[in-house]
């Protein structure tokens, strides 16, 4: 199991074989035989919710509003910090650590990754954890029953958006070698 939600994909029969086990040993008589092609089904809706939470950027998240809901404790309202109030440095944390989720969910990919659509998720999903862990830069609308409802019904919605499968096209051209966009190179006569 990855960090990120698994795109659903087609594999060969030996790549599903019993680490260890050759084909032969599988499928005694029919040895140099192709597998069959089998789709291979992408993760599971409880294994999505969990992946789309984007938890370190949350934990760095906390960290950073710790700091500043200690300011705000012995400042007031009012607080500053290094010239700036912490309400207006708790907003420009926010927007950072935003933009941070898709760049992390970016940096953490491996193939076969739905990439794309779990950074999308995650940072849809950012500012309700934020909300609902009482981030400083919504101190003025918290209501600890409304972040609860809310992340639980974006929680819940977020395990039913599933990565797309490869289109055939895409996945035939994959399995060539990766023919280059102009097409394949043409070989003159003569020359080889």
């Amino acid at each position: 199991m990855g960090r990120l939600v698994r795109v659903p994909r087609q594999v060969q029969g030996s790549d599903l074989s019993i680490a260890g086990l050759s084909d032969d040993m599988l499928h005694p008589g029919i040895a140099g035989m192709p597998g069959q092609t089998q789709m291979v089904a992408g993760d599971n809706y409880l294994e999505r919710i969990a992946k789309y939470v984007p938890a370190e950027v949350l934990a760095f998240s906390l960290f950073i509003n710790s700091i500043l809901e200690q300011a705000v404790r012995t400042g007031g309202k009012t607080a500053m910090m290094a010239g700036f109030s912490v309400t207006s440095i708790a907003a420009g944390a926010l927007v950072v650590a935003m933009t941070l989720v898709p760049l992390f969910v970016w940096y953490v990919r491996e193939p076969g990754d739905a990439w794309f659509t779990n950074a999308f998720v995650s940072t849809l999903a950012f500012p309700f954890w934020a909300y609902a862990m009482n981030a400083v830069a919504f101190a003025d609308y918290r209501d600890g029953n409304f972040a609860a409802i809310l992340l639980a019904t974006f929680t819940v919605v977020s395990g039913l958006v599933t990565p797309r499968a490869p289109r055939a096209r895409r996945a035939e051209r994959k399995a060539q070698g990766n023919v280059p966009k102009e097409g394949p190179r043409l070989v003159e006569a003569g020359m080889s």
